[in-house]
């Protein structure tokens, strides 16, 4: 659990399709998968990040760069030729960077382990969230106005000022989950989620901790993380509160072209939800909490898990693994490129990308 850290209804069921599941390691169906070692370009460690450093999330950009986040490292953006590494020298507020979304206008933020930042596509600049919420109290029941998540003074990381996710909603609005709950921002002002937006929490438990967001496709927002007691839907007017089959760390992961929606869990792996019932999936043959996933060009889905990349093709799962050429198992971020390739984030900084023949190496 310490590595993964570095990182509605009515009528809901659970079911269970363990038993539907065939698993196979991926190398045994496709002989010619092999690993290729590649000189430059190369994820190259600068700021002496140790093993336990992961890549933490990706993004393809409107341009097609590739733009990955790091535990320790900053962000690298891939243009197809040569990586430019981005870190606190140039701009950014940290260098454990847990989130990246593109906006609307191409421009690019990203949350960090001690604030929120925005490349502009010239320079990174620091991004206040400022909002006076009498709602959120500190120890000695004094009103916090003005709530900041911003650059610490002393130079320190305080986990009260991750932003562990980000989306822009097909309305323009952005949403940033950070540990004290989410904020959302409409191009001028920034509003703290059921605090001072006018939407009533009344669901009696309280959101922290959001290290994911998701927008369906009917315009539901949903978001969860470790300690967010459950999982929590909105639909523009009312929040909900689920826990499916009693877990209550539950991240939004996925929206598939079906429309299903797919759930990391601590305790089951993941639901898969049709609109109707969440059901558990390939809980046995899954290893560990999953916390990223990605649907490539033909509907495959791929799973981050603690022993491999996981590949569901409809039917059966196989896995990626050393054996393929993977030099850590611990996965932590899968990004689908519009040419078809999963990129694979990995412990140990390690960064691959598969075409579904070969992984292509790009770490130091």
């Amino acid at each position: 659990m310490k590595l993964l850290y570095l990182l509605l209804l009515l009528s809901v069921f659970f079911t269970s399709c363990n038993g539907q599941v065939k698993t196979t390691s991926l190398a045994d169906t496709v002989n010619e998968s092999k690993t290729i070692p590649i000189g430059y370009p190369k994820l190259i460690k600068t700021l002496g990040s140790n093993e336990y450093s992961t890549v933490s999330c990706g993004l393809q950009d409107k341009s097609g760069n590739l733009w990955f986040g790091t535990s320790g490292e900053g962000i690298y953006r891939y243009d197809g030729k040569m990586f430019t590494q981005f870190t606190e020298k140039d701009g950014l507020s940290n260098n454990n960077v847990w989130s990246i979304c593109e906006d609307k206008s191409g421009n690019i933020w990203f949350g960090t382990a001690n604030g929120l930042c925005r490349h502009d596509g010239n320079k990174i600049l620091p991004i206040l969230i400022t909002v006076n919420d009498v709602s959120n109290l500190q120890s000695n029941n004094s009103a916090r106005f003005h709530y900041k998540i911003s650059i610490n003074e002393q130079g320190n990381t305080s986990e009260e000022n991750a932003v562990w996710s980000i989306i822009q909603d097909t309305l323009g609005t952005l949403w940033f989950g950070t540990t004290v709950g989410i904020y959302r921002y409409n191009g001028k002002t920034f509003t703290h989620f059921t605090h001072n937006d006018g939407i009533s929490n009344n669901t009696g438990v309280a959101i922290n901790k959001v290290e994911s967001i998701l927008e369906d496709r009917t315009g539901k927002i949903w978001f969860g993380g470790r300690f967010t007691d459950g999982l929590f839907c909105f639909d523009g007017k009312s929040l909900t509160n689920i826990q499916p089959d009693k877990d209550n760390w539950v991240r939004p992961l996925l929206e598939d072209m079906s429309g299903n929606i797919w759930f990391g869990t601590r305790m089951h792996s993941v639901f898969r939800y049709d609109g109707t019932t969440f059901s558990s999936f390939a809980e046995k043959e899954l290893h560990g909490w999953v916390v990223s996933m990605a649907e490539d060009k033909t509907g495959n889905i791929w799973l981050s898990t603690e022993k491999g990349v996981a590949k569901f093709n409809g039917t059966n799962i196989t896995f990626l693994t050393v054996q393929d050429g993977l030099k850590y198992e611990n996965v932590f971020n899968l990004t689908s490129d519009r040419s078809g390739k999963i990129w694979i984030g990995t412990l140990g900084m390690g960064l691959y990308s598969y075409d579904g023949k070969t992984i292509t190496s790009f770490s130091e």
